[in-house]
């Protein structure tokens, strides 16, 4: 048998891809997400003053089980998702199906605060230990523990495609395609080869550090990271929104009219998108961006310092709301106001960096790459810690340094290679890790209903034994 050059290998990722993110798979993402949104009667959207008082760390207990507090959760969590899907992402899903892409990664986010809530409340439900005896969390967990031995077959398919989607090879490609583009080209550093190896083992160093260090100083460095790098990020786009503030309307309005494939106005369609192909577009961006339903936040939040799933729940479905429903909204009306988006120069970060260029003249590139390695190096971190508990549910705990070790060596290959294969290939393996994911929590989401009412029970007597003394 003859074999694969490498354009086929890619050719053959591609279409692998795009078959399983087909209408079965965006099926059971979106409609799962619906379901969880009215199952729970849109509870998501009910407490959100309560989500923020648990953030604070008002219901904080130190003798409840876990490692890491409710903030440093939701920065590992969201250190993975705001980062180069927001960045790139969002200009990858403009660059393919034009602005109406971003309203479908819209309703995707919505619903997926739904879902977030769902699994991450599971994920402290049924936390189980690990082969040292440390209590842990995600989907894994979650399919053993509550769903029974027999499940752990499932279990083990989310972990490989978790070992596999959680590599560092998107956010290593982007970031080197950025620091190469933006600062290291205009210097007349040209030689392409060279630098994307030279930033590769750089990256690897900087990862290593953190890598090897273990849940605390990742948790540790993404705390400090996640929200300096937010605040970086949206100071600078509102400043573009500011600059083309009587412009916002209309693009608004233009996201909306392309969601369906055709302008309302003219009824002729535009970008040559049928609809179903847009919102298969939208749902695969908008999974890439926030990551609801694939199984990576559940880990995250599985590790928090709480006894109340409750709790937990209401804060990991706070991250589409950061993620998409901000970050890349804001993303997106960037590359649209500045017009680049209709050049057709430059893909994924590449065109982000020329929105940013052309709102800043000579210095907006240099901001998008602050923001840029904030993203990324954090995104590093987080989707490491991943992999690891992948691997370590698989073989130990004890050998986690040997997953580890592979996960900081694949940067480099991330760095030099293109990122058409790259993103193909993860896109396949989020939609992997995707399915065990939500078919445990639809199976097991009556016990989050009912752990949900018994927990407002209990809230609502403490407060009426509360207003009785009171009185």
């Amino acid at each position: 048998m003859d074999h694969l050059s490498g354009a086929e290998h890619a050719a053959f990722i591609g279409q692998a891809a795009n078959f399983v993110w087909g209408p079965p798979l965006v099926f059971l993402v979106s409609g799962a997400g619906l379901f969880f949104f009215l199952y729970s009667r849109g509870l998501p959207f009910r407490h959100f003053q309560l989500a923020l008082g648990v953030l604070a760390g008002k219901h904080d207990s130190t003798s409840s089980p876990g490692l890491v507090s409710h903030f440093q959760a939701l920065s590992v969590a969201l250190a993975a998702t705001i980062g180069m899907g927001n960045i790139a992402g969002v200009a990858v899903a403009i660059k393919m199906g034009g602005p109406g892409a971003i309203f479908w990664m819209w309703i995707s986010a919505i619903l997926g605060m739904a879902t977030k809530y769902f699994t991450c409340s599971l994920a402290v439900m049924y936390r189980g230990r690990d082969s040292d005896g440390v209590l842990q969390g995600g989907p894994m967990y979650v399919i053993v523990e509550g769903l029974g031995k027999r499940w752990k077959p499932l279990a083990i398919w989310f972990c490989i495609a978790g070992m596999a989607g959680c590599l560092p090879i998107f956010n290593a490609n982007q970031l080197t395609q950025a620091v190469r583009e933006i600062a290291l080209e205009p210097a007349g550093i040209k030689s392409a080869g060279v630098a994307s190896t030279v930033i590769g083992l750089t990256l690897m160093a900087l990862t290593g550090a953190v890598v090897f260090g273990g849940l605390k100083r990742i948790s540790h460095a993404t705390a400090l990271l996640v929200p300096a790098m937010v605040v970086v990020y949206v100071a600078a786009v509102v400043g573009i929104i500011l600059l083309n503030i009587a412009e916002v309307p209309k693009y608004l309005t233009l996201i909306f009219t392309d969601a369906f494939g055709a302008n309302f106005f003219s009824g002729e369609p535009i970008f040559g998108g049928a609809l179903g192909g847009l919102i298969l577009l939208g749902v695969r961006r908008a999974a890439f961006s926030n990551e609801a339903g694939l199984g990576t936040a559940p880990m995250a939040h599985g590790a928090a310092k709480t006894s109340e799933p409750v709790h937990e729940g209401l804060v990991a479905m706070l991250g589409p709301v950061i993620d998409t429903l901000i970050v890349c909204t804001m993303t997106a009306l960037a590359i649209l106001m500045t017009g680049v988006w209709q050049t057709g120069d430059g893909d994924g970060v590449t065109l982000t960096a020329n929105a940013f260029e052309v709102a800043y003249p000579g210095f907006g590139g240099y901001i998008l790459l602050i923001c840029i390695l904030a993203f990324g190096i954090s995104s590093l971190f987080s989707y490491s810690y991943y992999g690891m508990k992948c691997f370590s549910f698989l073989f130990g705990a004890g050998r986690v340094n040997i997953y580890a070790a592979f996960y900081v060596g694949t940067i480099l290959l991330g760095a030099v290679s293109s990122m058409g294969v790259i993103l193909n290939f993860i896109d396949l393996s989020f939609a992997l890790m995707s399915i065990p994911t939500l078919v445990s929590a639809l199976i097991l989401s009556p016990k989050v209903v009912a752990e949900t009412r018994r927990y407002f029970a209990r809230k609502n007597e403490r407060q009426a034994v509360g207003a009785r003394q009171d009185s």
